[in-house]
């Protein structure tokens, strides 16, 4: 299986998650960032963001490079913290189709308020 982004260079975000063959006896990969960002949907200000992504593989994990230019793609979105939790959710989802899995969003403090939103799948 030979990867869409790793060993190449990209210079652009992208939609989708690079995957590869999940190893045998792995029973959950976190990943995380603290270097996500995009803009309110209401006033246009930045939101930073860290995101944190837990699943269960089942035949496929993600690859890092990609989600990091993944994760990139939301710098010129405008979206609430909340939906974004469920946008990157629903990416994972499609990509790889894990047992499960949970994204958990932090919105940085903006006037004081944090923002930590829950997007889980199977849906509860």
């Amino acid at each position: 299986m030979e990867s869409k982004y790793l060993g190449k260079t990209v210079q652009q975000p992208i939609e989708e998650l690079d995957s590869f063959p999940a190893p045998k006896g792995v029973a959950t990969v976190t990943m995380s960032s603290d270097e996500v960002a995009s803009s309110c949907p209401i006033t246009g200000q930045p939101d930073f963001y860290t995101v944190m992504i837990e699943y269960q593989p089942d035949q496929l994990c993600i690859e890092s490079k990609s989600l990091k230019l993944y994760l990139w793609s939301f710098k010129d979105k405008a979206v609430f913290a909340e939906q974004m939790a469920v946008d990157i959710r629903d990416r994972v989802v499609k990509d790889i189709e894990p047992k499960s899995c949970r994204i958990t969003t932090r919105q940085k403090a903006r006037g004081g308020i944090t923002i930590e939103t829950v997007s889980v799948y199977p849906e509860q």
